[in-house]
């Protein structure tokens, strides 16, 4: 059982009715998420639950606590959001019927179930704040750290021309 999502059930298999309370700390071996924020290799997960026997299999109910670092998408500062979900499953044994997890000899293999759980609970667009402003398209800054930050207004190349009139006729006049 060296596998790090890996709960022996060898005291609950096949014998419908037992329960167990379990709590597992895993220290993720392969990070996980989207493409702005996740699960990073090397990250501590808590898994706390319980397993009960049934005729089937065993079901699963549990939750997952940790952290996911990530960045704001309107401003791109570091964020971490807190992971929170619960999840329940059946875990059935095998050539009982097909069900997406699989009792494995005498243990559960949570790996996958906390990835499908997980996953799309993480915010798909992460901000540092609701009222996050982002980023100044002309110069980069940041806006919430720059109230009031103004540039003067582009001209439009198309119109350079007709400035470069209004400059030499404003030359040409008399003081």
């Amino acid at each position: 059982m060296s596998a790090p999502y890996a709960l022996s059930i060898r005291d609950l298999a096949r014998r419908a009715g037992e329960t167990k309370e379990f709590s597992l700390s895993v220290r993720v071996p392969e990070g996980f998420g989207n493409a702005v924020i996740g699960i990073p290799a090397g990250a501590e997960l808590a898994i706390d639950g319980r397993l009960e026997s049934l005729h089937d299999g065993i079901l699963v109910t549990a939750r997952v606590d940790g952290e996911a670092p990530g960045e704001c998408v309107r401003c791109l500062i570091p964020v971490t959001e807190p992971v929170e979900v619960d999840f329940q499953e059946l875990f059935a044994y095998p050539g009982t019927s097909d069900f997406d997890y699989q009792v494995q000899g005498d243990t559960l293999d949570l790996e996958q179930v906390v990835r499908d759980t997980v996953v799309p609970a993480l915010p798909f667009q992460p901000v540092c704040q609701e009222d996050c402003e982002g980023l100044c398209p002309v110069c980069g800054v940041r806006l919430l750290d720059h109230p009031g930050h103004e540039h003067e207004a582009a001209v439009d190349p198309r119109w350079s021309a007709l400035a470069d009139l209004v400059q030499e006729s404003d030359e040409k006049l008399p003081e």
